[in-house]
């Protein structure tokens, strides 16, 4: 991890985005640029001046990154719409990380997907960390949820690349299907003949992630099974709880190009729930 974009808008939670990627930072010895993006559809008069308070606030930043915690800082200012040059920044920087702050949650009902956090993680074809904890140090433990598809072999390729596993103790959850439990329990079965069959499938779930993680040379790594009993992201956001991982992994199931479509569902739902960090990894860089 060399070089990290943040995206800020100025608030509080673009504080916390920006503490995050200083922490990663020191680190890695990675590179940090700060970007934002000023809304270009206003009088002319209201976007220089924007654009004026805007460098001075970035300046300030800056130099106290440089100042204070010897980054090496730099910012960027671009107009349009915040999504799309957001992610068109983080490309042109050949960003390894992009790092963003917490999407606004509603009082009345947590709504996630239309967001410019959402929009920016369903579009960015770099890794996407939303920073939804208040950051008190390095990440010491993160998890990595998979299903075994491709999508989950980007996320687990991106955390080796990214260098997360050997600075953190990284363990690898799979949520694998049970589909004929409510079949037994409706049959009324024995308790015993349905603990067989649990016993079964978590012995097939742990040959298939076995030779999962050893396709992508991840073998020495802590494995976590669990049935699909609830919901997917509950049982991701609990075992991320029962061994405090600071951070989750996760692939995005976007698409690509014009097909591309709004996040897979799990993402989607976790992002929305999760009291610590995502980082959201897309299928593919594009070239």
């Amino acid at each position: 991890m060399k070089r990290i974009v943040v995206a800020t808008d100025f608030s509080e939670r673009s504080d916390r985005a920006i503490r995050r990627a200083t922490l990663l930072a020191r680190t890695f010895d990675a590179k940090v640029i700060l970007i934002h993006v000023v809304d270009d559809d206003q009088p002319q008069h209201l976007i220089r001046s924007t654009e004026h308070a805007t460098k001075s606030l970035l300046e300030e930043q800056v130099a106290s990154l440089r100042e204070i915690d010897g980054l090496d800082c730099e910012f960027r200012v671009a107009f349009g719409d915040p999504f799309e040059k957001i992610t068109q920044l983080a490309r042109e920087e050949e960003a390894d990380l992009l790092v963003v702050g917490p999407h606004r949650r509603q009082i009345l009902k947590d709504v996630f997907v239309g967001t410019t956090a959402e929009r920016t993680i369903r579009t960015s074809d770099r890794p996407v960390l939303m920073t939804n904890a208040v950051p008190a140090g390095a990440y010491r433990r993160i998890l990595i949820a998979t299903d075994l598809s491709d999508c989950s072999g980007s996320a687990l390729r991106s955390a080796v690349e990214l260098d997360l596993v050997s600075k953190s103790e990284v363990s690898v959850l799979y949520v694998f299907d049970a589909p004929a439990t409510g079949l037994m329990n409706r049959a009324s079965l024995s308790e015993d003949q349905i603990q067989d069959y649990m016993h079964n499938e978590e012995q097939r779930a742990s040959l298939d992630l076995l030779a999962f993680l050893v396709e992508h040379d991840l073998r020495s790594a802590p494995c976590i099974l669990k049935p699909a009993m609830s919901s997917v992201e509950d049982v991701i956001l609990s075992a991320a709880r029962d061994i405090s991982a600071e951070a989750i992994v996760i692939g995005s199931h976007g698409e690509t190009g014009f097909a591309k479509t709004l996040l897979g569902s799990v993402a989607e739902k976790l992002l929305r729930i999760a009291d610590r960090d995502i980082l959201v990894v897309p299928p593919q860089r594009r070239e």
